[in-house]
Order: C-alpha cells, then structure tokens, then sequence
C-alpha cells in the first residue's frame, strides 16, 4: 500500500522534478508536465510506451494529448495526494521522453 509523501519525502522527491518542468497543480495535491513532439504519431509513441509502465506498476496517469503534446498529470487516488508512485512515474517519463528525443 503506498503512503502520501511526508514534508521531508516530498523535498527529497519532488525538487528534482521540479527541475526538470514537473509543476504543482493548484488546488490539488498532483503534479503535472506537458511534453512537446515533433508530431502525433510521436506523441502517441509516447504515451504508448507509458502505458506498459503504468499498467505493469497498476499506476495510472491522467493525461490529454492534443496532436504533438501530452499533458501528464500525476496523483496517488488512493491516498488521496502525492506518493512516491508519483514521483517513480514521473522520473519515468522523463527517462522515456529524454530516450525518444532527447528532451521535453
């Protein structure tokens, strides 16, 4: 069962998120990033790879694509907020859009 981050586990999770475009959503406890691509085709690439991971981690994102882009936005339903399966996601995503092209 996973656990909402404590004040010192969201420091240490989150600040290097933050740094690399993940946000705060206002008025929830999620963070959320949009990833850009050359086209639809990539951008649905993307979240394809995404899937296998959340569905092999029973963690799932919540997310739009419109064309080239990809908002993620990234919360823990059962705790009701931010746990570390936020954070191991994320950095995923971040892994597999620096893999594909190099940045977001």
């Amino acid at each position: 069962m996973n656990e909402k981050l404590s004040d010192t586990g969201r420091k240490a999770m989150l600040d290097p998120l933050f740094a690399t475009g993940w946000a705060l959503v206002e008025g929830r406890d999620a963070i959320r990033k949009t990833f850009q691509f050359s086209d639809f085709v990539e951008a649905f690439g993307f979240m394809t790879k995404v899937a296998l991971y959340a569905e092999k981690w029973n963690h799932h994102p919540e997310w739009t694509n419109v064309y080239n882009r990809v908002e993620v936005t990234l919360t823990t339903h059962d705790v009701d907020g931010l746990s570390s399966l936020d954070a191991k996601l994320a950095r995923k995503l971040d892994a597999l859009c620096e893999a594909m092209h190099g940045g977001a």
